[in-house]
């Protein structure tokens, strides 16, 4: 099926248009990275309070277990899993699934180039109802400097 009086190449980039303004706002490294031919990028909300950055991703299907979160080089977030999603209906005797798009194993990953302010040391994810969490702690901005009138004698 296909629609009709649409090319194929302005759909795909208006659906790509979102990923294409995220690049701009909060780069991510997701592009650049010869692992990522054969990995599913998943939709990805990023906020920004002024205490943290809350990364909310959908991950249907995956439990905690299937699911890394990490930190490289210093300041990189990596959000990654193996491509194992559960199946739990249609796997009875004489059943066979017709089209698997939800659940079909895919690979995951996603990386983030964290700002200078981001305390890499804390953070916590939490993976609830498939929909993973992740919270990166910001660092307190420096101190500011104090301007001392010294008399000259």
């Amino acid at each position: 099926m296909s629609l009709v009086g649409f090319s194929g190449d302005l759909v795909n980039h208006l659906f790509n248009f979102p990923e294409s303004y995220e690049k701009l706002v909060f780069p991510s490294q997701e592009h650049e990275s010869k692992e990522n031919k054969s990995v599913l990028s998943i939709p990805i909300d990023i906020l920004d309070t002024p205490k943290e950055y809350i990364f909310y991703m959908d991950v249907p299907g995956l439990s905690k277990s299937d699911i890394q979160v990490m930190v490289e080089d210093e300041n990189t977030l990596v959000i990654r899993s193996s491509g194992k999603r559960k199946r739990e209906d249609g796997e009875e005797e004489g059943c066979k699934y017709l089209r698997l798009e939800r659940r079909a194993p895919q690979k995951l990953l996603r990386k983030f180039s964290l700002p200078e302010n981001a305390n890499v040391s804390a953070i916590t994810a939490k993976c609830e109802n498939g929909v993973l969490t992740v919270v990166v702690g910001k660092l307190p901005p420096p101190p500011k400097s104090k301007t001392v009138e010294v008399t000259i004698s």
